[in-house]
Parts: C-alpha cells; structure tokens; sequence
C-alpha cells in the first residue's frame, strides 16, 4: 500500500469517526429525520457535478430502479435510526456499533446469496455479536425505555447496510460506485424530503447546529464517498475495508474530546470483542479470505 493510500485510509477514518459527533451535535434541534433529509439529499446533489464530469449521467439512468432501492436500504433507514439513536447514546458508543456493519453484511450474503461461510468466520460473527452485547450492557435498562428503544435503533441499523450490501452484488454487480452513490443518496433524499418537511423544528436552529450539519453531509458523505471509492480503486475492496477498524477508534476520540464523553470499560471490552469477531468473520486474520 502506497503512503498516500495510507494517509487516505486515516484521513476516511478520521473523517467517518466524525460523522457520529456532528450527529450528536445537531440531531437535538434538528430532529433525526429532518437532519437527514437535508444530509442524504444535499450530499448526493454535490455528487453530481463529478457524476457529470465522468460521463456517468446515463449510467445512473439505466440503473435507477435498484439504485433507488440500495438508496432505502443503504442511506435512508439506518441514517435515521442511527440518528433516533445519537439522541441518547454517546457518539462514541455508536461509531462502535457501526463496526458490526460487515459483520451483518456476511451473515445475509451468507443467508441470501449462499457464500461460503467456513466455521472460522462463523465464529468471528459469533464473537462479534457478543461484543455488541458487551458494549451495550451498562446502557440496557428495563426502567429507561428510551435507552432500550435507542439500543434498539443503533443495533438494527448496520443490518440494512448488510441488506443493501448483498442486493448491490446481487442486481448492482459491475455498475459504477459513483453512480450508485449519487443515486442512492439523492433517493435516500427524496424519500425522507416529506418526512423532513413535516417535521421540521419551529424553533430557530443555531448555527452550531447547522455547522454540524454541514460538517456531516460536505464532509462525512459527499467528500467521504469520493475518498472511499478512490481508495476501492487504488488497494482494493479487501484493503479499503481496514477502514472499520479505525472508524470506533476516532469515533470514541471525537467524543471524548469534544464533547467530554466517558470512555467506559463497556465502550474497550465491546469494541475490541467486535473488531476481533470483524476481523474473524470477514477473513481479515485468521488465514485465507473465503
């Protein structure tokens, strides 16, 4: 891996372990769904631009059925539960959670699209559902529903992901990722766009607020896809995908530090039992990929 493939892989990290901290900065005077009306909608508009300089417009086009479905299932129905989710748990919590995203995403390939699954790798989804287990132990109350029903939300989000995941190998196999991206974030848009609008707040929004919003579609979708689907290009899936294990670490970094969270034994033990089931399940150590 070339140094400059490296300084991207951190800088993605960094940047996606942000995404949680703007979300926890903006979700209280935004609401989920109108913040991420405005993220999915407006970071799939900038896109378009680079759409059009690749000559990719008429790509987007021919696919547009399945690109709108990889929309639901990818953008719209885990940004907002992860958003439901950020109004009570810890941004550093969450960027955690995120990391059982490719844990789901072999689980349903190997439920719906029958890919080998070695014992392994079964394993390491074992041990990863675990972590989860461990991580949100301290915050699973019977006598705070809002805890459950964000436990709830943060857990089944990363599920879709997997969803969207295998569909896209399935109907989306050799389609062009800047495209999928650009479609899939401006449906995503344009589902949640009433909801947003129904629900937008009354009262003003600080631009403390905004700012994090801006922070979160400009810089942790639009410019964050282009430095993913560089890195794709350059080392390859398999590489691009280290990129997990180094989110939860600026993740919990952003929270500590601006927003003064605890970093609580739950938050090491969990993330290090789910990295490890990660690594396991994905093929990542352990021996040869399968």
């Amino acid at each position: 891996m070339r140094r400059n493939d490296i300084y991207t892989l951190f800088i993605l990290a960094a940047v996606w372990g942000g995404s949680f901290l703007f979300m926890r900065m903006a979700v209280g005077e935004f609401g989920p769904l109108p913040m991420m009306g405005v993220r999915t909608l407006v970071a799939g508009l900038i896109l378009v631009p680079l759409l059009i300089a690749r000559n990719k417009l008429a790509l987007l086009r021919s696919q547009w059925r399945p690109i709108a479905i990889v929309g639901l299932f990818n953008s719209a129905l885990p940004f907002v539960l992860f958003a439901y989710a950020t109004q009570s748990l810890p941004s550093g919590t969450m960027s955690v959670i995120n990391a059982v995203t490719p844990l789901w995403g072999a689980a349903i390939a190997w439920v719906w699209l029958k890919d080998r699954l070695p014992p392994r790798r079964l394993a390491g989804l074992l041990i990863g559902f675990a972590g989860i287990v461990v991580l949100v132990w301290d915050k699973l109350s019977l006598q705070s529903s809002g805890s459950l029903l964000a436990v709830g939300a943060a857990v089944s989000a990363p599920i879709f992901y997997g969803v969207a995941a295998s569909f896209t190998k399935k109907y989306l196999a050799g389609a062009d990722p800047v495209a999928t991206a650009t479609g899939s974030l401006i449906s995503a848009g344009i589902v949640l766009l009433p909801f947003a609008w129904w629900n937008w707040p009354t009262q003003p929004i600080s631009f403390r607020a905004w700012g994090a919003v801006i922070g979160l579609t400009v810089l942790c979708t639009s410019i964050a896809y282009t430095l993913y689907y560089k890195l794709l290009i350059n080392i390859g899936p398999s590489k691009a995908m280290t990129v997990t294990f180094l989110v939860p670490v600026f993740g919990v970094f952003w929270g500590w530090l601006c927003l003064d969270e605890l970093i609580t034994i739950h938050v090491v033990l969990g993330g290090a039992v789910i990295l490890l089931g990660t690594a396991l399940a994905t093929g990542m150590v352990g021996g040869r990929k399968n």
